[in-house]
């Protein structure tokens, strides 16, 4: 759908269908030890879903598409939690450094993701071709399940009737 980009649709529905583009295409190369893993020290186990890796792949790829300029530090800070102390206060702690890392060099290899010259990743132009695809394909399979599904079908016809009208 021409237009349509990822702060467009509805970030969960996105970071879904982004997971299982990943890995459907099999070309994300996840490590061995994922099933072993706790994603921060304020965990207590490890995480329940066996695609665990291809959503987090699919969180930071959409982090780096809306700000930029992210590193493995930020993305720790995204993905920390709060530290339960017992009975002392709680406090941030801060995600995995080694998760945050092995994230961003399998996007590397799929050159999703680039080094940016200031310090931190960037999407590349083809990332930034690849997300808007995807969002689009959201946003049309979200239509017909809505129930505002005629008129929002309606709508998109006149618009796109008024983009190509010739006067």
């Amino acid at each position: 759908m021409p237009g349509v980009t990822v702060k467009d649709v509805n970030q969960q529905e996105f970071v879904r269908a982004l997971a299982a583009f990943l890995k459907k295409s099999g070309k994300l190369k996840v490590p061995d030890w994922v099933d072993l893993v706790k994603l921060g020290k304020h965990k207590e186990l490890a995480p329940s879903d066996e695609n665990w890796f291809y959503i987090r792949a699919a969180s930071t790829v959409r982090h780096l598409y809306l700000r930029g300029g992210a590193g493995v530090g930020s993305m720790t800070k995204i993905y920390g939690g709060r530290k339960r102390n017992g009975v002392c206060p709680a406090h941030h702690s801060v995600g995995s450094k080694n998760v945050a890392r092995k994230v961003l060099q399998a996007l590397e290899l799929l050159k999703m993701i680039e080094k940016s010259p200031n310090g931190g990743r960037r999407l590349t132009s083809q990332g930034t071709r690849d997300l808007d695809r995807i969002a689009g394909q959201v946003r049309i399979s979200i239509i017909p399940t809505s129930p505002a599904a005629p008129l929002i079908v309606m709508l998109l016809l006149m618009h796109s009737k008024a983009l190509f009208s010739v006067t």
